[in-house]
C-alpha cells in the first residue's frame, strides 16, 4: 500500500471517528432526563436537592420536574457561585429562597455553611445533579463530598444524577492530591484531571474509603445514556461565570495556577483562563488586554491596568486535550517576569497537589521534566479508578 494511499485512508477513518464523537455528544441523555429510573427512589421521601443553574433538562430545571412529579423537595444545597451561577470564585453567598418555587435555598458556600449543612438532618435522601468539569480543584465535587459525608452520618440515601464529564478526553493527568494539602479545592487523593463523572467519583470514594470514617455511602447514581469517557461533550450552559466554552475548560487544568500567582488569567475580560499577562511582563508581541470589573469577576486581579499578555485562544483543541496538565505557559511566565522570588503565592500547593512542582520549576525544570514527575502516579490512579467506571 503506498503512502499517499495510507494517509488518505487515515485522514477518512479520523474524519468517520469525528464524527461518530461529535454524533454521540449530540445523543447523550443526561441521567435528569431518565425519571423513571430516580423517581421510585423519591417517592413519599423529604429530599434535598444539590444543583446549580446547571441542572438543566432541556428547558427545564431538575427542581421543577421533581415538584411537578409531586416529589416533596424540601432544600435546595447551592455550591460555589450560588444558585443561579452568577456570584464570583470563592464569594461567600448567603442562604435566600428560590422565588420561582419557594424552595428554601442553603448556600454551602458561605458564612452560614454549618448551619445550612444541618438542613440534612431534616430530609430523607439528598439528590445531586450538578455539571462538574472533572478536575481536581473544581469546587462541585468538593461539596458534593461533604454532603455525602453527612449524608453517611445521618444513614440517608444519596442520589446522583449523572452528567458527562467534559475533560474526560484528556485522560488521567497531573499529580494526586497529597494530603497534607487537602483544602476548599482540592478534598480526595486524585490527580488533577481524574476522568470521571461525578457518579463514578462519589462511586470510587464510597468504595475506596475516603468518606469520613471510611464509611460507605447508600449511593444510587442515574447514570447517563450514550456516553463514554471519549465523547467529546461540549457543555450546555457554562459552569461557571468564569469557564465560558469548551476551549476554556480545556485549558483551564493548565491555567489555573496562575490563581497563584502575581498574573492574571484573564478574569474581568471576554476569555478568562485563555490568556495570561502581567503590566510588568516582557514579551515581544502586541496582545494585551486589561481586566476590568464584571459580572461573576467583580474584582479581579489587576483590574483596570493594562497587561502585556500571551493569547492561547488559537490553540487547537486537540492540542490541549492531547497535552493535558501543561506546565509550559506557568514556566514561560516565571521566566518572563524575571524569575522572582515572589512569583508563587501558597495557594500554588494547594492547587498543585503537591510540594514538587514549585520546587522543579524554580530549580529549571520544563514542562516535559514537571509532567514526567508524577507519570507513574497518573497512570497508576487510571488503572485503579477504571474499577469503578459506569462508562466504557
Amino acid at each position: 500500500m503506498n503512502t499517499l494511499r495510507l494517509k488518505t485512508i487515515l485522514v477518512v477513518l479520523l474524519t468517520v471517528i469525528s464524527a461518530a464523537t461529535l454524533s454521540a455528544a449530540d445523543t447523550v441523555t443526561v441521567g435528569a432526563a431518565r425519571p423513571d429510573l430516580y423517581m421510585p427512589l423519591l417517592k413519599g421521601k423529604k429530599v434535598a436537592l444539590y444543583s446549580n443553574h446547571t441542572g438543566m433538562v432541556g428547558d427545564r430545571h431538575t427542581l421543577d420536574i421533581l415538584l411537578d412529579a409531586g416529589v416533596d423537595v424540601r432544600y435546595i444545597f447551592s455550591p460555589e457561585h450560588g444558585f443561579r451561577g452568577n456570584a464570583d470564585a470563592g464569594e461567600h453567598i448567603n442562604s435566600s429562597v428560590d422565588p420561582l418555587t419557594g424552595t428554601p435555598i442553603r448556600s454551602l458556600f458561605g458564612a452560614g455553611k454549618r448551619r445550612a449543612m444541618a438542613a440534612v438532618d431534616s430530609v430523607d435522601v439528598i439528590v445531586t445533579d450538578i455539571q462538574d468539569v472533572g478536575l481536581r480543584f473544581y469546587t462541585y465535587y468538593v461539596t458534593m463530598i461533604e454532603l455525602m459525608n453527612r449524608a453517611t452520618d445521618r444513614d440517608i440515601d444519596f442520589v446522583v444524577l449523572d452528567r458527562p464529564n467534559p475533560t474526560a478526553p484528556m485522560g488521567v493527568d497531573g499529580p494526586i492530591l497529597d494530603m497534607r494539602h487537602a483544602s476548599g479545592v482540592g478534598a480526595l487523593p486524585i490527580p488533577i484531571l481524574h476522568g470521571m463523572t461525578l457518579g463514578e467519583l462519589a462511586t470510587m470514594a464510597s468504595a475506596e474509603g475516603w468518606l469520613k470514617e471510611g464509611r460507605t455511602s447508600r449511593l444510587h447514581v442515574v447514570p447517563c445514556d450514550s456516553y463514554t469517557h471519549a465523547t467529546r461533550y461540549e457543555l450546555p450552559i457554562a459552569p461557571s461565570p468564569n469557564l465560558p466554552n469548551i476551549h476554556a475548560i480545556y485549558l483551564y487544568p493548565s491555567t489555573c495556577f496562575f490563581e497563584a500567582t502575581p498574573l492574571s488569567l484573564g478574569r474581568g475580560t471576554d476569555f478568562p483562563f485563555e490568556v495570561y499577562g502581567h503590566p510588568d511582563m516582557k514579551t515581544s508581541g502586541t496582545f494585551t488586554f486589561t481586566p476590568q470589573s464584571r459580572p461573576g469577576a467583580k474584582k479581579p486581579p489587576l483590574m483596570g491596568r493594562r497587561c502585556r499578555g500571551i493569547d492561547l485562544r488559537e490553540i487547537p483543541a486537540d492540542t490541549l486535550i492531547a497535552r493535558g496538565v501543561d506546565f509550559t505557559y506557568i514556566i514561560d511566565a516565571y521566566n518572563r517576569m524575571g524569575r522572582p522570588a515572589k512569583f508563587f503565592t501558597t495557594f500554588f500547593e494547594l492547587l498543585a497537589g503537591n510540594d514538587t512542582i514549585r520546587r522543579l520549576i524554580t530549580e529549571g525544570a520544563d514542562a516535559a521534566t514537571v509532567k514526567a514527575s508524577w507519570q507513574k502516579e497518573a497512570a497508576d490512579f487510571a488503572v485503579r479508578s477504571r474499577q469503578h467506571y459506569i462508562y466504557p
